[in-house]
């Protein structure tokens, strides 16, 4: 494993990019004229193999003196403006280099979404063995467009490269599982992989409430309404006044009462509580096991939207295709800030390089690999490793030929009595410390829960909340040493309750000399039920001890010598996630009364020993 600060990385790969960048016209800025003056943009309605037809924007370069590449993505959140003219493509950065590259740059309203006809389906089921012209997903819409744009697309190089974030993650993945010879590179960033384990709508059963409502009107309807409407707006909107307050006063029933059918994706939802078929089918692992296009998966340590998919569906690719070309980056950002026009250098109070982290990113990162597959030129740039991971609190790249912190040494924490966190095990008996969590006075994910959630809140202080008695804080000696944490964090907490359902919330949070500085690092919710079986869900017997075990995501992350690890447990984490009623019931179908107060007892004794288990490298 190397390591590297950001400028030594970008040290070694400029000499690459400089020569991997031909220019279609000077160094002039892009911009809708210099776009208008080296493009030329044209309009399809693509043939799928059961006759529905996709909107698709090409955009080709008027230089004709070499063949180029096509680099596309496909997205149901639309490509606007239609018609002639032409879009703000050249507004975002991210493009810059394919532009002035001469890339052919396409882009596709994904089925029954804006101008592409036919039904619009959330993530629907991967058919791996597809027969007739009926079997279509994700798949098959990416292969036929691939075959109609190498045949009427002129003066193309024959290499097709996919890229996408979030939604147009999970449709990478697709892309990749489509099997086109010609698409010889996928980059599927902050990929949606899994909806109930750990991806936008639930973790680890666990509903993202606050999200996943805001989400709604967005994606909610399948009505096509062409390139003006989408679908029909809210009228009352769904969410209205300050967000705490309307979660408090609408359970999850009443949410549903207010959309009122009208949105089959929530209808979807409340249908299947548990990790049942119709999820696991969703599960766009199921597509990954025989890949053959080079991969590049990108995500954010503090994606707070798609935390899980871009560590999975690695795991998955390397598992069923152990000689792809398969890497993994992953930096100190939100969901797609790779990829924004702003540096991604900074969250909230804290400060990770001086340099431009996004910049690093498309010129040394990005770019290089589509070089690398689809025009042949350099060797992929900062990309070529393994695995690129930036390790925060030291603030550093670190090199490694494949994400494998497993092969480090495994140590546990331990809770312990008073608010201790301990290296070895408690050798005491019956020891715990208890609290009452109370649905009617849940814990706050933020200071300030009146409005949108906040970007910064998975690297935020957690000091608003020591005081709460239902929040219980252990703090472990000063380090003498640096810490270097990396790979799956997972929780093994020993409870018992006084209801028959509660949820549980671990947060590791970085302590600096003093006590001065605090920032977290990891947090994740698990809701209680789910605890032996994810598919059957069981009633704990009340004041019975019983273990909860789960992942909180992979981390990297270094604690320094100086520094102390916090770890708070709490049964809400509102509104971000929702209220559990603290009850073996539908929690889709209770009503207010049927929230309780639980009286919740974490133990720390040598039989019910409860700690964080991670890898130290």
């Amino acid at each position: 494993m190397k390591r590297y600060l950001l400028l030594i990385v970008m040290a070694m790969t400029a000499v690459v990019c400089a020569v991997a960048a031909p220019k279609t016209q000077g160094d002039e800025p892009i911009d809708a004229r210099w776009l208008k003056a080296n493009y030329t943009k044209s309009e399809y309605m693509i043939p799928m193999r059961d006759g529905v037809k996709l909107y698709t924007a090409v955009y080709t370069p008027k230089d004709k003196r070499e063949k180029h590449p096509i680099l596309m993505q496909r997205t149901p959140y639309s490509h606007s403006p239609y018609g002639k003219k032409n879009s703000n493509i050249w507004r975002n950065k991210a493009n810059e280099n394919y532009l002035r590259a001469g890339y052919i740059l396409v882009f596709q309203d994904s089925r029954g979404r804006w101008m592409s006809e036919g039904d619009f389906i959330n993530v629907p089921p991967y058919i791996a063995n597809k027969v007739g012209t009926k079997a279509i997903d994700e798949a098959s819409d990416t292969y036929d467009t691939v075959e109609w744009l190498l045949r009427k697309v002129k003066n193309h190089n024959g290499r097709v490269g996919v890229y996408g974030n979030s939604y147009c993650g999970y449709y990478s993945l697709m892309a990749a599982a489509s099997g086109h010879p010609a698409i010889v590179a996928v980059s599927p960033q902050a990929p949606m992989v899994d909806w109930w384990m750990g991806d936008d709508i639930h973790h680890n059963g666990a509903l993202a409430m606050l999200d996943i409502v805001s989400f709604l009107p967005v994606l909610g309807t399948t009505a096509r309404k062409g390139p003006s409407a989408e679908s029909e707006p809210f009228d009352p909107p769904l969410i209205e006044g300050e967000i705490g307050e309307f979660f408090m006063q609408n359970t999850l029933a009443d949410i549903t009462r207010k959309v009122n059918g009208r949105v089959p994706l929530w209808e979807d939802i409340i249908s299947h509580p548990d990790y049942d078929a119709w999820w696991q089918a969703r599960d766009a692992r199921q597509a990954l096991k025989r890949i053959s296009s080079a991969m590049l998966l990108v995500g954010g340590t503090f994606d707070a939207e798609d935390p899980y998919g871009v560590w999975e569906s690695y795991r998955t690719l390397k598992e069923y295709n152990p000689s792809l070309d398969c890497r993994i980056v992953v930096g100190p950002w939100t969901h797609g800030a790779w990829r924004g026009n702003g540096d991604a250098n900074k969250l909230g109070d804290v400060e990770f390089s001086e340099e431009s982290l996004s910049q690093f990113y498309r010129d040394e990162v990005e770019f290089p690999f589509f070089e690398q597959h689809l025009r042949g030129v350099g060797d992929g740039g900062a990309s070529a490793v393994g695995a690129l991971v930036f390790f925060t609190g030291e603030n550093c790249w670190r090199e490694m030929e494949a994400w494998t912190p497993e092969k480090g040494k495994e140590q546990r924490l331990y809770l312990g009595e008073e608010g201790t966190l301990l290296i070895t095990a408690p050798e005491v008996k019956d020891s715990y410390t208890s609290y009452t969590s109370d649905p009617q006075n849940p814990v706050p994910y933020y200071p300030d829960i009146t409005t949108r959630r906040k970007s910064d809140y998975l690297i935020r202080s957690q000091e608003f909340v020591e005081e709460r008695e239902d929040v219980l804080t252990f703090l472990s000696p000063v380090l003498s040493e640096d810490m270097i944490v990396a790979g799956k964090l997972t929780a093994e907490i020993y409870a018992a309750i006084s209801t028959t359902d509660a949820d549980f919330v671990v947060k590791v949070i970085d302590v600096g000399p003093n006590g001065e500085t605090e920032m977290m690092v990891r947090a994740n919710i698990m809701r209680g039920r789910y605890r032996n079986s994810f598919s059957e869900p069981e009633a704990f017997t009340p004041d019975k001890v019983e273990g909860v075990e789960f992942d909180l995501t992979d981390i990297a992350h270094t604690f320094q010598a100086g520094h102390r690890i916090k770890v708070q447990v709490q049964s809400s984490w509102f509104p971000i996630f929702d209220r559990n009623p603290q009850q073996f019931i539908d929690i889709y179908k209770a009503e207010k009364e049927d929230f309780i107060p639980s009286h919740i007892k974490i133990y720390h004794d040598a039989e019910h020993p409860s700690a964080i288990r991670f890898n130290v490298m």
